[in-house]
């Protein structure tokens, strides 16, 4: 956290994810995995972080992974299928072995859902 001069000024989750980020670092080898969860969506990228690239993205936003959804489902099914999602893409870019970063929040409920559907789809980590 050193980076960050006000870190006061930062919220818990930043800090945490700043602590996270710290250990963490995604090679062309085993990219990161990152999450990002608001409120009503849940995003998922696949990052290069030698190059800064994304290499493969997912999120609920998208009408792709939408029409997966059943009718009526919570949040945390929408975060597995994203998972599934994420974890079929990077297979197709031949990315087999993945960091997880699970972004400074707690591996739980959501997080933890997209990160079971990753597994199931063929990711290693």
């Amino acid at each position: 956290m050193a980076r960050f001069q006000y870190k006061r000024q930062l919220s818990p989750r930043k800090r945490r994810h700043l602590r996270v980020r710290a250990k963490i670092f995604g090679t062309p080898e085993r990219p990161r995995l990152n999450v990002f969860r608001s409120n009503e969506h849940i995003y998922a990228q696949i990052i290069d972080d030698t190059k800064g690239h994304t290499l493969v993205a997912a999120s609920t936003l998208e009408k792709a992974v939408q029409e997966r959804f059943p009718a009526e489902h919570p949040k945390t099914v929408e975060a597995r299928i994203v998972g599934l999602v994420v974890g079929e893409r990077a297979l197709a870019k031949g990315i087999t072995r993945v960091v997880f970063d699970r972004g400074g929040y707690k591996y739980h409920g959501r997080v933890k859902a997209l990160a079971e559907g990753a597994r199931e789809a063929g990711l290693i980590f």
